[in-house]
């Protein structure tokens, strides 16, 4: 049976409302979560930005079954990996098994805030590479000190441990980076139906979980629906790498302003209509992906919970 699971917005939401929502998920009869881990939202409008690591503590006490996946952390540059393993250490022994960290080469937008440069993409899968190694290092619970080319480690040790170290997610959007992601990690992190890249994780030797992320925005009017995602989400319809090196979120209003509803209403499954959420998930999942995670946009999640589950979720298992 597939897994559809829940995408819980950092970008758009508070600690406190996505912590709600999580556990409404779960009563509504979702079993696994996404979460987003951003510094600053895509744009003003979505206006929230809550640390991920406490966000997710908030969670692991509110459901009793949720699995959780960071979707996904940048190890490398507005944080060390050295403390990325330790947060990500503690959140797993509070979930229990329910925990997998996600992580990628990450966004400007979020790790430019110290000041630091913003490498080139060779450079930052280098960077992933490096720091997942130390991670796992650390995980392992000796004592590690390691004077690497991206990352010094000075006897550092990680005390708080789970019983087994979470599952390593990695992100991939093109081919080198695929490459990368079958080379390290658990699994493999993508957003929408991106066939030929799962086909290519899996020709690599990639191994483990394929878990796409995608929006919808229920609305019991689709016009309305189109509406919360264009004032919202324009930066979905935004092409290219513009969403890895545009640096604020004021940048990314100045170009979603050439994003039309129609851009948006072509990408994003609005509205009531059951089928069309269906047939979303089912192409996702037909792409090749094994659990796919969906991130209702705007305010009104428990609408969009009841729906799919009496629309949705039986109709796809």
């Amino acid at each position: 049976m597939p897994t559809i699971g829940i995408f819980l917005s950092s970008e758009e939401h508070g600690a406190p409302f996505l912590v709600d929502t999580a556990r409404r998920a779960e009563e509504a009869g979702f079993r696994a979560a996404w979460i987003s881990d951003h510094f600053h939202p895509w744009t003003e409008t979505q206006g929230q930005s809550p640390f991920v690591w406490a966000t997710i503590g908030g969670i692991a006490a509110a459901t009793r079954e949720m699995r959780v996946t960071t979707a996904v952390t940048c190890p490398t540059v507005r944080i060390h990996p050295a403390i990325v393993a330790q947060a990500a250490a503690t959140v797993a022994t509070m979930l229990d098994g329910r925990f997998a960290l996600g992580v990628g080469t990450g966004e400007a937008l979020n790790e430019h805030v110290l000041g630091d440069a913003w490498p080139a993409i060779d450079v930052r899968l280098e960077m992933l590479e490096e720091a997942v190694d130390v991670i796992r290092e650390l995980w392992g619970g000796g004592n590690v000190t390691r004077y690497g080319r991206h990352y010094t480690v000075d006897r550092a040790r990680i005390y708080s441990l789970p019983d087994e170290p979470p599952p390593v997610l990695v992100s991939a959007f093109g081919p080198k980076a695929v490459e990368v992601a079958a080379r390290i990690g658990d699994g493999f992190v993508n957003t929408g139906p991106a066939k030929e890249l799962v086909e290519q994780y899996r020709a690599a030797g990639g191994k483990g979980v394929a878990q796409c992320g995608t929006k919808v925005c229920w609305a019991a009017d689709e016009a309305a629906g189109v509406r919360t995602a264009h004032r919202t989400w324009p930066n979905e319809a935004l092409p290219g790498e513009l969403a890895q090196v545009l640096p604020s979120p004021a940048h990314f209003e100045q170009a979603s302003e050439l994003v039309t509803e129609e851009m948006v209403a072509e990408s994003v499954p609005c509205g009531p209509d059951p089928q069309r959420h269906i047939d979303h998930l089912r192409e996702c999942l037909d792409a090749g992906f094994d659990e796919v995670y969906v991130q209702q946009i705007g305010r009104d999640q428990q609408g969009f919970l009841d729906f799919y589950a009496r629309e949705v979720l039986p109709a796809v298992a």
